[in-house]
């Protein structure tokens, strides 16, 4: 006796259906996270600001639509100093004027990877303290979640950066 076709269609469907579920499934218990592994760890660095340039919207004033390139150095927080990569970044105004916002997407290349970073940043003008989000990575740094925090230690001769990067 023959089963009809849709019944067999329906059977094939399914199998297909769970066949392309199954790496969602395996890609949610990964333990190659370093979160699976348990090994969440923070990583303390000094950036000073190499080089930053400021597109203005309008010229003398903080304008909503106003960009900021900026590339740092960044060194160990310790005695010896010692450079061990580099920040990258773009930042776009949101809110102009005294209360000034920015978005910005920055990347930290490291020795065994990169780390991409995004956030708020608020009151450049101040050089005040912020937070963003870790969105991802590459090398060691892959599939990497956590934030990173940054205060400002000085403003001359050149601006300089404690970040506290939280891996977890």
């Amino acid at each position: 006796m023959m089963r009809p076709i849709r019944a067999a269609c329906l059977g094939t469907a399914t199998l297909v259906t769970l066949l392309a579920c199954t790496p969602v499934a395996a890609a949610a218990t990964d333990t190659g996270s370093a979160q699976a592994r348990g090994k969440a760890r923070i990583i303390t660095l000094q950036a000073e600001v190499q080089q930053l340039t400021r597109f203005p919207v309008t010229p003398g004033s903080v304008s909503q639509g106003d960009r900021v390139v900026v590339r740092s150095d960044l060194y160990t927080d310790d005695e010896a100093h010692n450079k061990v990569g580099e920040t990258h970044g773009a930042c776009t105004t949101t809110r102009g004027g005294a209360d000034e916002a920015q978005q910005c997407v920055v990347t930290y290349t490291l020795p065994g990877g990169q780390l991409t970073v995004q956030g708020m940043y608020y009151n450049y003008l101040d050089q005040g303290p912020f937070d963003n989000a870790i969105t991802g990575g590459t090398g060691e740094y892959e599939k990497a979640r956590g934030s990173v925090h940054a205060d400002t230690i000085a403003t001359t001769p050149k601006v300089t950066r404690r970040f506290t990067i939280h891996l977890v």
